[in-house]
């Protein structure tokens, strides 16, 4: 993560701070929207580190606004039972139209603004849906990105500047 950090200030980013070995990173920016943000780190990486990486680049309000939106009771639940999938672009309701979510109940989730919020009781690992979910043809197209909440609200504080 020293290198995720030295990449990103590199790069011209200040008050740069990662989230324990998540992969996670937060950082200020004076220039660029989210989609030539995430192309410059994307490259940056993939020069500096010989590998492609898929990056998505979200602000502080997003963040905020995808945590206030949860349809489920967030607080009255254990950080490893909610989670969010972050995707790079909107997707297709109609994508998940197929899926029975009362074959999968208690197990739930719902489509936000570029986001899925599942709702998985026993965890991730144990979740038949989440298995569902993952699958390539869902998520055709954008790139996808799963966290827990605990570090979904992580994110929302380590961005409020």
């Amino acid at each position: 993560m020293a290198d995720l950090r030295g990449l990103l200030e590199d790069l011209g980013h200040t008050d740069v701070r990662t989230y324990l070995q998540s992969g996670q990173a937060t950082f200020a920016v004076d220039h660029g929207d989210e989609e030539s943000l995430a192309a410059e780190v994307a490259g940056a990486i993939e020069k500096r580190f010989g590998f492609p990486v898929d990056v998505i680049v979200r602000d502080h309000a997003y963040l905020r606004a995808i945590a206030d939106a949860c349809p489920f009771p967030a607080a009255e639940l254990e950080g490893k039972q909610l989670h969010v999938t972050y995707f790079s672009a909107p997707v297709d309701a109609a994508r998940f139209a197929e899926i029975d979510q009362a074959a999968h109940l208690p197990e739930e989730f719902r489509l936000g603004d570029r986001a899925l919020y599942l709702y998985a009781p026993d965890g991730l690992g144990r979740s038949k849906l989440a298995e569902v979910l993952s699958r390539p043809r869902l998520t055709k197209g954008v790139i996808a990105t799963s966290r827990n909440w605990n570090t979904v609200l992580k994110l929302v504080e380590m961005t409020d500047g």
